[in-house]
């Protein structure tokens, strides 16, 4: 059952003030012996990821290479999540710049920064259509040489990383909006048939790694899910090492919450394949009103009920956890606050409304 927005207004404001304290001793930015008090506090509270695990998921966050200069915001990122996804690290421009030159720098610091936290790592993303290097983008391809350009890429990244990452986002945003595949040089070159090879070079490279596909707008039950879920029958079907699929979840207020995710998950674990809630954020039209985060900790309450309701969606990880560090504001102006903690690593009503459907006070 949802719970409302007013019920969650009235909840949280009794909740911050005490929670608030913790938070902004765990930033930095707090002393004090109301500061005192509040770590006090803090030291009996779970964080989210001891409530996920409760129920076997995950609670993490994406990270950047940037702010891990930011040691409060790096300090609340190894407490309170037990997983990591690298935002940027991990992607094809920054881990082969050069054709056949790789460099795993970035990846490689937020690896050791999840395994000094003991956090888990999702591995993003291995065949992606955007930030590509300019030495694969400048050039036209046969479709031989395409293949081998890509077979070496994902089986070089990933036992790079073999044994260091539980999962991997092989193939992201595959489809358009209408379920049509996405004409990218890969489908261009190679056809559609190389998301079924991308996965089998993934699982030859790693064969304990889960391999998914990672899309947005793949939440609701509708034409790009549908894509998705035919797709993943049909792999299945072939016996193509295909083990999840991974929802996004970019929401916005203004176009409203994707009422039949539940329906979706089930769907997808009735093929046999886990999900998980891979990039979430819940955006909204600025200024930030009192109103739209109290919508806004009710979406984030009710997106986490959903993953909780379905057992084989198996975790749920924030892109980013501040809107310090948000992505929203650069790409789509006038909106933002779309985060669980605000840009002085705050706890928002959003950060209360997750506790509570994980079982937590």
């Amino acid at each position: 059952m949802r719970t409302t927005c007013t019920a969650i207004r009235s909840r949280t404001r009794l909740r911050l003030a005490g929670a608030l304290a913790a938070v902004l001793v765990a930033a930095g930015v707090a002393t004090g012996p109301a500061a005192q008090a509040g770590e006090e506090r803090h030291g009996r509270d779970s964080t989210l990821a001891e409530l996920a695990q409760r129920h076997g998921r995950y609670f993490g966050s994406a990270t950047d290479n940037p702010e891990l200069t930011d040691g409060a915001y790096t300090a609340l990122l190894g407490r309170e999540f037990d997983q990591i996804t690298p935002g940027n690290g991990m992607k094809w421009y920054a881990t082969e710049p050069q054709q056949g030159v790789f460099d795993w720098s970035a990846g490689d610091e937020i690896v050791d920064l999840a395994r000094a936290n003991h956090q888990k790592v999702r591995g993003h993303t291995l065949v992606w259509h955007s930030q590509l290097p300019d030495w694969l983008t400048g050039r036209d391809w046969t479709a031989d040489e395409l293949r081998a350009v890509l077979k070496k890429h994902i089986q070089a990244e990933v036992r790079h990383y073999r044994g260091k990452v539980f999962a991997w986002d092989v193939v992201n945003e595959a489809f358009n909006e209408d379920g049509t595949y996405r004409e990218t040089v890969f489908y261009n070159t190679l056809g559609p048939g190389y998301i079924a090879d991308a996965l089998r070079w993934a699982h030859e490279a790693d064969p304990r790694v889960k391999l998914y596909l990672n899309d947005y707008n793949i939440e609701a039950v509708g034409p790009k899910s549908d894509a998705y879920y035919r797709l993943a029958k049909d792999l299945r079907a072939q016996g193509v090492p295909l083990h999840g699929i991974g929802l996004q979840t970019h929401l916005a207020l203004q176009y409203g919450y994707p009422t039949t995710l539940e329906d979706n998950l089930r769907r997808f674990a009735r093929l046999g394949l886990d999900t998980a809630l891979t990039e979430v954020d819940v955006r909204m039209e600025l200024p930030a009103d009192e109103t739209k985060l109290a919508t806004q900790a009710d979406w984030y309450r009710q997106l986490t009920e959903d993953c909780l309701a379905v057992r084989r969606c198996v975790g749920i990880t924030l892109w980013d956890y501040t809107d310090k560090y948000s992505w929203i504001p650069g790409f789509f102006p006038g909106e933002g606050a779309a985060l669980p903690w605000d840009e002085q690593l705050r706890p928002k009503p959003a950060y209360f409304a997750i506790r509570e459907a994980l079982g937590g006070r």
